[in-house]
């Protein structure tokens, strides 16, 4: 097999909501192992909804990021640990300047695993004195709904900046 080949099976995905999903899309696309991040919405109860529906706050859906990834290149704590270094995990009402229900910092994890990860990660962060605020949420009972074609790689075609999402160490180790 060539260097540029991947096993169909080393390919998961992973679901982080951390305001507003433009910047946190930034931010993943330039991890090595991620193969595609997509904007769009998960934890509502509205089947198929729109940005203009998910941005009133009344639909109950997150902005979430979908980061598609090889396993053997990129781990899923990996994956998180950079997830609580590019947003404010500890903001209760949004992320920055964006306030409301669908700019909050949530973990939509896929099985046990993932689960026991982010906790570990929450715990040590909480044990660093950090009040956190992200979510876990099962992926279970919330499909991922991708956003317009406009939202996605956003500062990549606009060759704007992230406004309120930048790295910041957390981590000690």
């Amino acid at each position: 097999m060539n260097a540029g080949m991947f096993q169909k099976s080393n390919i998961k995905s992973a679901y982080f909501a951390g305001g507003c999903f433009w910047g946190v899309e930034y931010h993943f696309e330039k991890l090595d192992g991620v193969k595609d991040v997509l904007s769009g919405y998960m934890g509502g109860r509205l089947p198929n909804p729109d940005y203009r529906s998910v941005s009133t706050g009344l639909t109950g859906h997150y902005e979430v990021v979908k980061v598609v990834y090889d396993s053997s290149i990129v781990d899923f704590e990996t994956l998180a640990r950079l997830f609580f270094e590019i947003h404010d995990p500890t903001q209760i009402d949004g992320q920055g300047s964006d306030i409301g229900s669908q700019y909050l910092s949530a973990i939509f994890y896929n099985d046990s695993k993932e689960l026991k990860i982010s906790q570990k990660l929450i715990k040590l962060l909480e044990n660093d004195g950090h009040r956190i605020a992200t979510k876990l949420i099962s992926s279970e009972d919330y499909p991922f709904y991708e956003a317009e074609m406009y939202h996605q790689d956003y500062y990549t075609k606009t060759g704007k900046s992230p406004y309120c999402h930048s790295y910041t160490k957390r981590f000690r180790d």
